[in-house]
């Protein structure tokens, strides 16, 4: 029993509710990012399995207008994105969507009141909206590439240059082989290095500079993953390349070809616009035909990004692919409701891989870890329904924070439970909001001494009530399971629990591994720690031997 958590757990993706798989189902993605807020409404038809996108939404709101003097979002910033959100949840009702999900990226996840707006989004539109990593970001963007693209197992860079952040993924089709996300974006350097009009020589120069060293790193990291002699292609997914690509065929062609999947922009037309913008006044960039007042602003800076970028990766030319991190929450659901069977099923189990790479990251003891999970979803799927009313989605969350909750041994002995807390949280677990992160990272905190406090900074870190919740009903839980191997010799072969509602009592059956074991010490340990259960669920916990 024990020794099957050698492979992952039963990821929440495969365990959701199944529906038919013949009904054409409608679906809502919006990406609240640094410059606009995007949505598509995509058909998925679950037979084929393939999604259409049958309708988009776009308003320009900059929320990376960040306030100079405290580095928040303005007011007038989240009352543009407040009626964004408005107008794409209508249009999203009037088309019958099942569902929508939204996902908040580089501005909203470093301003400092970047989670008071998504709980004023909640509570005034009902909407959820998921902080995402800069990494997350990243490999849903390949995976909305990889919808629309077939890589025929050859190397890819995509490059997608955001308001506030440019990400780089290397892949081939399969699992990608580096994700990076770096803060330089269009809007980020318009605003923090720009001050003359038009750029003058001296700005033009540091500008170039600053670009540079930002992102030197990620690039040396992804070229540390391409094999001797891949010359990789690239490919670019932003607004800022889809502006570039169309203002190059619109001056060569007459015309600009719709769609622009496929368009391709030259290293050398690159360096020929970027020399002409670089001497345009903003005013004279908005007389160029085909360039918006919100894009002619920021346009520079998102091309000295793309020259950089293509320049140390020695590129010549780059292609155009309209699908992106939209797509990929489109893709991402479709892969968790068990829809997409095809080269990106390996996508299915990235949180348990993730997971597991940061346990043995920190060089957790797996062999205990795996049996202090499996006790833990023994535990949940037993007690489901009678003590609790979690499903699919938080189990997985128990199980990562049983997998991870010893990993702060690697920062030393002593309240390791906080340090768990803290590697966790800065953890780069794919797959997983940052919402959800705090939350697996809270529980693992919680594991031992304390319980969850108002006073505790972690705790008041979880500003959903939802994941509050989910912390404060599954921590005691985790608290059992680790009580269950408290020799980390694998005494305890199974459990069963047994529930009386009234009076309400939950009788733990403990059968040892080896009969003649009285297993003293997860007994006391049980008795240690049952004080959680009784006081979170109301009920008298009886441990036995059997």
């Amino acid at each position: 029993m024990v020794n099957s958590l050698s492979k992952p757990p039963q990821d929440s993706s495969m365990t959701l509710p199944t529906v038919s798989p013949n009904r054409d189902r409608i679906l809502a993605a919006i990406d609240v990012g640094t410059n606009s807020i995007h949505m598509v409404i995509a058909r998925i038809q679950p037979q084929i399995p393939a999604f259409t996108i049958v309708g988009r939404e776009k308003a320009t709101v900059r929320l990376g207008d960040f306030c100079k003097k405290t580095g928040e979002l303005s007011a007038e910033a989240m009352d543009r994105a407040m009626v964004a959100l408005r107008r794409c949840q209508e249009v999203a009702k009037s088309v019958n969507a099942e569902q929508t999900i939204a996902v908040a990226t580089s501005a909203v996840r470093e301003a400092p009141n970047g989670q008071a707006f998504l709980q004023r989004i909640e509570d005034e539109l009902g909407l959820w909206v998921n902080l995402i990593s800069g990494a997350e970001e990243a490999r849903r963007i390949y995976l909305g590439v990889l919808s629309g693209m077939n890589f025929n197992n050859q190397p890819h860079v995509i490059v997608d240059i955001g308001g506030g952040s440019t990400e780089l993924i290397l892949g081939d089709g399969h699992e990608p082989r580096s994700l990076s996300s770096t803060k330089v974006g269009a809007v980020r350097l318009s605003a923090e290095q720009v001050t003359t009009d038009p750029i003058s020589l001296t700005e033009f120069g540091g500008l170039q500079a600053h670009i540079r060293g930002m992102l030197e790193r990620s690039i040396d990291e992804l070229q540390a993953h391409l094999k001797p002699g891949e010359r990789p292609r690239l490919v670019g997914t932003s607004g800022t390349i889809e502006t570039l690509v169309a203002l190059n065929a619109r001056e060569k062609f007459g015309t600009v070809p719709v769609p622009l999947n496929g368009c391709e922009l030259s290293l050398k037309d690159l360096k020929e616009w970027i020399n002409r913008l670089r001497k345009m006044s903003l005013a004279e960039r908005l007389a160029v035909p085909g360039l918006s007042e919100r894009r002619a602003e920021i346009i520079l800076a998102g091309a000295l990004i793309l020259q950089e970028v293509m320049t140390q990766l020695k590129t010549e030319s780059i292609v155009i692919c309209e699908r992106s991190l939209r797509e990929g929450v489109i893709v991402d659901w479709m892969v968790a409701h068990g829809l997409i069977e095809d080269r990106l099923r390996y996508q299915g189990s990235v949180r348990e891989r993730s997971v597991i790479k940061t346990a043995q990251k920190y060089q957790v003891n797996l062999e205990h870890s795996q049996r202090v999970a499996e006790f833990a979803l023994s535990l949940f799927d037993q007690t489901q329904g009678k003590l609790h009313g979690w499903e699919a989605e938080e189990r997985i969350l128990l199980w990562a924070a049983a997998i991870l909750h010893n990993c702060g041994h690697h920062v030393g002995h002593s309240s390791h439970h906080k340090h768990s807390y803290y590697l966790i949280r800065h953890a780069e677990l794919l797959g997983f909001t940052e919402m959800e992160i705090e939350t697996i990272a809270n529980l693992a905190r919680y594991h031992r001494k304390n319980p969850p406090k108002k006073r505790h900074e972690t705790y008041r870190n979880l500003t959903s009530k939802r994941h509050r919740r989910v912390v404060e009903e599954l921590y005691p839980l985790l608290r059992l399971a680790v009580a269950l191997d408290r020799r980390q010799i694998g005494a305890i072969q199974s459990i069963e629990c047994q529930f009386t509602p009234e009076p309400r009592e939950l009788r733990l059956l403990i059968k040892p591994t080896h009969p003649n074991d009285p297993c003293e010490l997860e007994l006391w340990s049980l008795e240690f720690k049952k004080e959680s259960v009784e006081a979170g669920y109301g009920v008298k916990l009886t441990p036995v031997l059997v």
